[in-house]
This record gives C-alpha cells, sequence and structure tokens, in this order.
C-alpha cells in the first residue's frame, strides 16, 4: 500500500470517529446535563532509518465543551443547576464519577440521589443526606442544604484536575481518572435545570462537512485502487 492511501485510510478512520460523536451529540441535543463532545485531530509520523518519513492524522482524542447549557425553571426543589465551572459528584458501583444532571430526588433511606439513584456527595465526599420527615428543603447558591430551617450539610461541587482527560461514562457521567478537587466559584439554583450545551445546527453543518470528507477520501481510494489493477494488468501482459 502506498504512503498516500495510508494517509487516506487514517484520515477516513478519524473521519468515521467523528461523525459517530457529531450523531451523538445531536441524539442527546434535548438530554439534561449533557455536555458536547468534540474529536481532536494530531499528527502521527512514523519514520525509520533508511526510509522516508509518513505523516498519519490521528482522531483519538475526545474534548468535552465546558459551556454553559440552557437553564430551565422547573421550580422542583430537588432539580439544581450549576451556574459557571463545576459538577456533582456522585457515587456509583464503579466509584465516583462527575455529572451536570442536577435532576435529583430523596430515596426512602434518606439520601439525595441521582434518577438512576446514585448518592450525591458532599464538599466532603460523604452522602448528602434529606430526612424523609423534611417538609421544606431549601439550596444556597454555595450548596447548603436546609431542611425546616435547620442546616444539613453542603452539596459539593468539583472540577477535574485533567478536564481533557475526563472520560464519558453513560452519557452524562465522567470518569476523572487524575482526581477532582472542591471548588468555589460555581452557584447552585435551586428550581432549575441545565439543559443540553449542544448547537444542533452547528452539528447538523459540521455533519455535513464530514460527509463530503469521507465522500471525498472514498472517491480517492477507488480511483487509487482503479490505478493500481490497471497498472497490474499491464505489467502481466
Amino acid at each position: 500500500m502506498e504512503a498516500a492511501t495510508y494517509v487516506t485510510v487514517s484520515r477516513q478512520s478519524g473521519l468515521m470517529n467523528e461523525m459517530q460523536i457529531i450523531a451523538n451529540n445531536i441524539a442527546n441535543s434535548a438530554t439534561t446535563g449533557y455536555r458536547q463532545e468534540g474529536l481532536i485531530f494530531s499528527e502521527f509520523i512514523d519514520s525509520a532509518p533508511g526510509r522516508s518519513s509518513l505523516s498519519l492524522s490521528r482522531a483519538q482524542i475526545h474534548n468535552t465543551s465546558m459551556a454553559q447549557g440552557t437553564l430551565t425553571q422547573t421550580n422542583g426543589s430537588f432539580d439544581f443547576a450549576i451556574e459557571g465551572e463545576g459538577f456533582f459528584l456522585v457515587e456509583t458501583p464503579s466509584g465516583e464519577r462527575l455529572t451536570r444532571a442536577g435532576n435529583f430526588a430523596p430515596s426512602p433511606e434518606g439520601d439525595l440521589v441521582t434518577m438512576d439513584g446514585y448518592r450525591v456527595l458532599d464538599r466532603g465526599g460523604s452522602p448528602v443526606f434529606v430526612p424523609g420527615s423534611a417538609e421544606k428543603v431549601s439550596v444556597a447558591s454555595d450548596g447548603t442544604i436546609s431542611a425546616n430551617g435547620q442546616p444539613l450539610g453542603q452539596i459539593g461541587l468539583y472540577m477535574p484536575t485533567d478536564p481533557i482527560g475526563m472520560v464519558r461514562e453513560g452519557g452524562v457521567m465522567f470518569r476523572a481518572d487524575a482526581g477532582a478537587e472542591p471548588i468555589e466559584n460555581a452557584q447552585i439554583l435551586q428550581g432549575f435545570l441545565e439543559g443540553s450545551n449542544v448547537n444542533p445546527i452547528s452539528q447538523l453543518a459540521r455533519m455535513i462537512e464530514v460527509q463530503r470528507s469521507y465522500e471525498m477520501g472514498q472517491s480517492f481510494l477507488e480511483t487509487e485502487d482503479e490505478r493500481i489493477r490497471n497498472a497490474v494488468k499491464t505489467l502481466i501482459r
């Protein structure tokens, strides 16, 4: 296989990965707390003594958009939206995860949990407790949660130590292998939910661009294949 074919195949693979990511973004454009994902292309140079170097494109780094999503008022006592940077920290069977989806509810055991039943953690990494007898639950902008006028704890807001290294799990959940630290400069709004930060129009436009680029690459590969076939036929005559 010639160098031009290697380069085109690596580019086609990256475009296919990007197309899958764009399709997933569009499918989640109405998902609460969803973060738009992008793909970063990088250059990989293969060189060895005695031969020319070969430059290939690689598309293996996923980039998560930190842009603020639209805030929608729900007036729900256990609906929370983050204004600014930060993530909620939740406890899952696979470990602690970060999320921007703040549609929570109290569990029968008195824990504040996500829609999947995962416990929400406070600034100290402990579950947030909400007694079942609480008639009025309020949350201050710094995350301090109170029931019947009595403080119960503080919902934690965290930032990953390495934002680029976050790994998406389950659509709105992220794993931060490098760890996460509590932050101070974000606010929690009670009775609001943050929508997806996906811009469907720009994603559709990008999808068309990627599709056209992929078709051009496919056309080149077909032309190159035909050229090689003709060359082989000429040689064996």
